[in-house]
C-alpha cells in the first residue's frame, strides 16, 4: 500500500472532501456542489502547490484533525483558527511542513464558519461525474469524513509557494448579499419586496451546505398556492411557507416550487459561506445586467 494517504483522527463537527464541484448536470437533478468559499479554497491550493481543481477539505466551526504516512506540505485557510503540528504551533494561511506520522491539529474557527485545507497531490478520493465533492443533498461523493478515514493522496504538482502568510479577507461582521428582483417576485405583495430589502435579517442556525437560511420579517405572499417545479439557480433566494428567505448555496436542490423573490450575485456568496448564525444579512437591490 502507497504511503501517500492520510489519516483523520479527529473529523471534527463536519469534514467534507470539495473540489470545483461537478456543473453541467442539473438537467439530471445534480447539483453543482463544491467548495462554499471558492476562493479560500483555490489559495490554500496555490499555497501548497496544487493546481485549482485539486480536492480539499472543507471543515465546518471545529476544525479537524490528520495524521500523514508521508511528509506532506498542508495550508490551511478559510475560517482563521489555532494550526499546530506534533502539539507545537504552526502558522495559518501559510505552506507548512508535516513530517510522516506528525498530527496535524486544525482547530475551532476563531471567526467564520468553514476553513479549508490543502494537502500537497491533492485528496485523490475516486471521482464521481468528474468531481471529487461531497455533496450532501444527493449523495455523490464521498460520504462526510469520520474518525479513522483513511484518504489518499495524489502526486504532488509543483511546489509550495514562498510566502510567509497570504492576506484572505475576514468573515463578514454583517453579511451584505446584492440581489437581482424575480424571476417570482410578482408572488409578493408590494410591501414583501420592500421588506426583503429595507428590514434586518440573521444568519439562522439551521444554514448548511444547501441553503443560508434567515430569520426575521415573513415576507407575505399576493399569490396562494405553489409553482410547479422549475429550475432553481445558485444563490436563488427561494421563500418557503413560512416567509424567511432562503439562499440557496452549492448544494441547492435543482428544482424546486416555493417561488423565488431574487437571485444573489455569485461574487456575494463566499461571504455567506463564512457568515456564523447571527450575522446580520442586508439584501441590497441590483439592476439586472
Amino acid at each position: 500500500m502507497s504511503d501517500r494517504v492520510i489519516v483523520v483522527v479527529r473529523a471534527g463537527a463536519l469534514t467534507t472532501v470539495q473540489d470545483l464541484g461537478r456543473p453541467g448536470y442539473a438537467h439530471l437533478g445534480v447539483p453543482r456542489s463544491g467548495a462554499l468559499d471558492p476562493p479560500a479554497a483555490a489559495l490554500v491550493n496555490r499555497l501548497v502547490g496544487n493546481p485549482p481543481d485539486a480536492a480539499v477539505l472543507e471543515t465546518t466551526l471545529s476544525g479537524c484533525a490528520l495524521r500523514p504516512r508521508a511528509t506532506v506540505t498542508v495550508a490551511v485557510g478559510g475560517a482563521p483558527g489555532p494550526v499546530s503540528v506534533g502539539g507545537r504551533p504552526a502558522a495559518w494561511g501559510a505552506p507548512v511542513v508535516v513530517p510522516a506520522g506528525e498530527l496535524l491539529e486544525v482547530g475551532a474557527a476563531t471567526a467564520g464558519v468553514r476553513g479549508y485545507v490543502a494537502v500537497s497531490g491533492g485528496i485523490a478520493v475516486e471521482p464521481v461525474l468528474g468531481s471529487r465533492a461531497t455533496d450532501l443533498l444527493s449523495g455523490l461523493g464521498p460520504a462526510p469524513l469520520t474518525d479513522g478515514t483513511v484518504l489518499p493522496l495524489g502526486t504532488p504538482a509543483g511546489p509550495p509557494a514562498r510566502v510567509d502568510g497570504a492576506p484572505q479577507p475576514r468573515p463578514p461582521a454583517e453579511l451584505v448579499l446584492r440581489v437581482t428582483p424575480g424571476p417570482r417576485d410578482d408572488w409578493f405583495t408590494a410591501g414583501a419586496v420592500r421588506d426583503l430589502t429595507t428590514r434586518a435579517y440573521r444568519v439562522s442556525p439551521a444554514s448548511n451546505r444547501i441553503g443560508l437560511r434567515t430569520e426575521g420579517p415573513a415576507l407575505e405572499r399576493a399569490r396562494p398556492g405553489e409553482l410547479p417545479s422549475e429550475g432553481m439557480v445558485l444563490g436563488a433566494v427561494q421563500v418557503p411557507p413560512d416567509g424567511r428567505p432562503v439562499v440557496f448555496l452549492a448544494d441547492h436542490p435543482t428544482t424546486g416550487g416555493y417561488p423565488v423573490i431574487a437571485v444573489v450575485r455569485a461574487a456575494d456568496l463566499p461571504a455567506a459561506a463564512q457568515a456564523p448564525p447571527g450575522t446580520p444579512v442586508r439584501f441590497v437591490p441590483v439592476r439586472r445586467r
